[in-house]
């Protein structure tokens, strides 16, 4: 079987999800999709495909029991479409009454990325917060916090996991070229996930953790510790996996390729050009070509990213269908993608203005 590498320090492309599921013992969402209370559009459309442990979650939703939500932000650039599948995941379990957790990885992004933490922080919070305002993230059971400013408990948590684990095991999970400072950022993800789980925020507690695939080494990890970790109780903490959205051109979606994402702040003019430019194609090589043997809308960015982004069903599928057959041109298909980004861009910018004056309300 062929080797699928994990780095959680930087996206890898996928092209085989259904392969991910059975290297690594990850459980189909599918397969649980009929118990979940009302699901969200990514899980029914299958964006969100994976899971472990999630039976913990849909207990105490159904159940009304106590439960948490924790995810992680890296400071390190534009908030883009890409950002926007974790943060409205976050939105929609704050809506099922979890006590959200949202943590500002600045210490991480400092030790891996060499960003300042005072440039960490504002990124944080312009780019990142005022933007999960504007989606709809409010004040009520929500703990915003920066790697850096965690309280006493957390700071020392993560230093006594250290007596639970051994440098072979760190190397055996993330490779022989581990640096003291991702040793650094392994630890302090792991007491950020356990966190919710603290005698401070009243655990233990079922808690579930949105992520893409690359974490799945920090989750399997976190899992293991809190097992030994015995006089803690914990409850293994549980995590859902969504697929990546794709970068315009084809391949992974980067906050450092800005040809590659539509960021939540950009402007019509931007999106157009973008789109028109940039949006790989899998349409014909002519006109006449593509009416008569059809595009391929399974490789179409284009396509793809409305699977993230239109909420109708019957309109999607409309869509799939005109360009497989030839009826609807690449062109035509960039400019319904346009059209929508434009029309909730619009939006969201003008709830932006709003979300600055509630920034203070998070930042406890």
């Amino acid at each position: 079987m062929m080797e699928i590498a994990i780095d959680p320090w930087e996206i890898t492309e996928i092209k085989n999800y259904d392969a991910l599921l059975k290297r690594f013992g990850i459980e189909s969402f599918k397969d649980i999709l009929r118990y979940v209370p009302k699901p969200m559009l990514y899980m029914k459309r299958g964006i969100v495909y994976g899971h472990k442990d999630f039976s913990r979650i849909i207990t105490a939703i159904k159940k009304k029991e106590k439960f948490a939500m924790l995810t992680g932000l890296m400071p390190s650039g534009k908030f883009h479409f890409g950002h926007k599948i974790i943060a409205d995941q976050m939105i929609y379990y704050q809506q099922l009454k979890a006590d959200c957790y949202i943590v500002s990885a600045d210490i991480e992004a400092y030790l891996t990325r060499n960003i300042p933490i005072e440039e960490g922080r504002k990124t944080a919070i312009e780019e990142y917060l005022i933007n999960y305002i504007a989606l709809g993230l409010k004040p009520k059971n929500v703990k915003f916090y920066f790697q850096s400013e965690g309280s006493k408990d957390y700071m020392n948590f993560s230093k006594f996991i250290t007596k639970k684990i051994t440098f072979n095991e760190i190397k055996a999970i993330y490779g022989g070229d581990i640096t003291p400072a991702k040793m650094i950022s392994v630890l302090t993800q792991i007491a950020d996930i356990l966190y919710p789980q603290l005698k401070e925020n009243d655990g233990p507690k079922p808690v579930v953790v949105p992520v893409g695939f690359d974490q799945l080494p920090h989750i399997n990890f976190t899992r293991d510790i809190a097992a030994r970790l015995k006089g803690y109780k914990f409850v293994l903490p549980s995590a859902t996996f969504n697929k990546f959205m794709p970068g315009l051109q084809g391949g992974k979606m980067s906050s450092s390729n800005p040809m590659s994402y539509i960021a939540l702040t950009d402007e019509p003019e931007t999106v157009r050009k973008k789109i028109m430019k940039y949006a790989f194609s899998g349409g014909q090589a002519t006109i006449e070509e593509h009416r008569r043997k059809g595009g391929n809308p399974d490789v179409d960015i284009s396509y793809q990213w409305l699977t993230f982004i239109e909420e109708s069903d019957k309109k999607l599928k409309k869509i799939y269908d005109n360009y497989k057959s030839g009826k609807l041109l690449t062109g035509e298909l960039k400019e319904i993608l346009i059209g929508k980004l434009t029309r909730f861009l619009k939006q969201h910018q003008n709830k932006r203005k709003g979300a600055e004056k509630l920034i203070n309300k998070f930042l406890k």
